[in-house]
């Protein structure tokens, strides 16, 4: 589906028409570049390659320098791949926030923030186990047995257990965008979304 990469700015909250208090993200939606236009006939499916902001030259590959240099373009940090765009746009034109209208509804795609290692409670929101009494002082958040002694000897694969947490790729659906400032490339949409200040977003349509 169509759509845009852009860069999460922050949180703001605005008031509706109806005077509702409505908390949402400011993403800085474009402007992209198309850097490659993909047709049945060459690829053998319809796809529109977008790139999104800037990069130094001398941090560029050869082989990266030469495709956007195809373009006409500076070199850019990230290259999403869009299919089902309505109308195939030229090569070297730039997508912006004009894409999108007040009201639209959108998927949001990001990385979610890191969190390091973290135990069950916080990781998998278990309620911890065990009463505060009768001298039990360090097992509070622990997550309990996980698997029998006799059979099968070993934990299950698949147990949720304390490690790693975030960064991970996340997808919202169903967002409403509710507010769209062209001039300056802003896009205002309902709620929170992955990921932090400055990370890049993907727009869905």
């Amino acid at each position: 589906m169509s759509g845009i990469i852009g860069k999460k700015i922050g949180m703001t909250s605005i008031f509706g028409a109806d005077g509702k208090y409505i908390p949402c993200t400011v993403i800085e939606a474009g402007p992209c570049v198309v850097t490659q236009v993909k047709t049945t006939a060459t690829d053998g499916y319809n796809a529109v390659q977008l790139a999104f902001s800037d990069k130094k030259e001398k941090h560029t590959t050869k082989a990266a320098a030469g495709h956007f240099k195809k373009t006409g373009t500076t070199p850019k940090r990230k290259l999403i791949e869009f299919r089902y765009f309505p109308e195939l746009p030229a090569l070297g034109s730039e997508i912006k926030a004009d894409l999108f209208i007040e009201g639209d509804i959108v998927d949001v795609i990001g990385t979610s923030k890191g969190r390091g290692f973290q135990g069950v409670v916080k990781r998998h929101g278990f309620k911890g186990v065990g009463m505060q009494t009768h001298g039990q002082h360090n097992r509070l958040r622990a997550p309990g047995s996980r698997g029998a002694s006799s059979y099968p000897s070993r934990v299950w694969r698949g147990q949720r257990t304390a490690g790693h947490m975030g960064v991970d790729r996340v997808k919202i659906q169903n967002l409403e965008v509710v507010k769209v400032m062209a001039e300056q490339n802003l896009i205002l949409i309902k709620g929170a979304l992955p990921g932090h200040n400055g990370s890049y977003v993907i727009v869905e349509k």
